[in-house]
């Protein structure tokens, strides 16, 4: 059953409430980054490349971790620092943000390689298969580094071998 929300929203649509948890620019460059490129930390985060304020990213994830999206807790190697974790319904927005990723490569310019986004779109199931695997797994290693990095086709290409929710070089190519 959906958990109930604490405020009211403008409107029962489910795109509406959607987009009132979620739908800022900001909230979806840290899922972007949870679930893409393995970051865990504010660090990771404010380093992201977009050039969010210190500010701005404290009040997202805030927010997010109130709308049950994301989990903060103690680094285990270094009490200290946080580390933020998608929840199950975090990880649920796995399919959305694949499809903003390969809508935008599509139909604007952008620096994804067009070669790794089509393989992406081609793979889409694998692509999911394997980013849930990663968040199950408690895996921090990136599905695809900054876009514009010399790693980012290489590291698409360097998959492990095929297997249950993983995709193989040659499937890749």
């Amino acid at each position: 059953m959906p958990q109930k929300s604490k405020s009211p929203h403008r409107s029962g649509c489910p795109v509406s409430i959607s987009l009132e948890i979620i739908g800022d620019r900001w909230s979806l460059l840290i899922l972007r980054d949870l679930m893409v490129r393995g970051y865990r930390t504010y660090k990771e985060f404010l380093g992201s490349g977009e050039g969010i304020a210190t500010n701005i990213l404290a009040g997202r994830l805030r927010r997010l971790e109130a709308a049950a999206i994301l989990t903060a807790g103690p680094d285990p190697a270094d009490a200290r620092k946080i580390h933020y974790r998608l929840t199950e319904k975090g990880i649920d927005l796995a399919p959305v943000v694949l499809d903003l990723l390969l809508w935008a490569s599509r139909h604007e310019a952008t620096g994804a390689p067009c070669e790794v986004m089509a393989q992406m779109a081609a793979h889409r199931e694998e692509v999911l298969s394997e980013t849930y695997r990663r968040w199950r797994d408690r895996d921090p290693t990136p599905l695809l580094p900054k876009f514009g990095s010399a790693e980012t086709t290489r590291s698409w290409r360097k998959r492990p071998k095929a297997g249950p929710g993983r995709i193989a070089p040659d499937q890749a190519a």
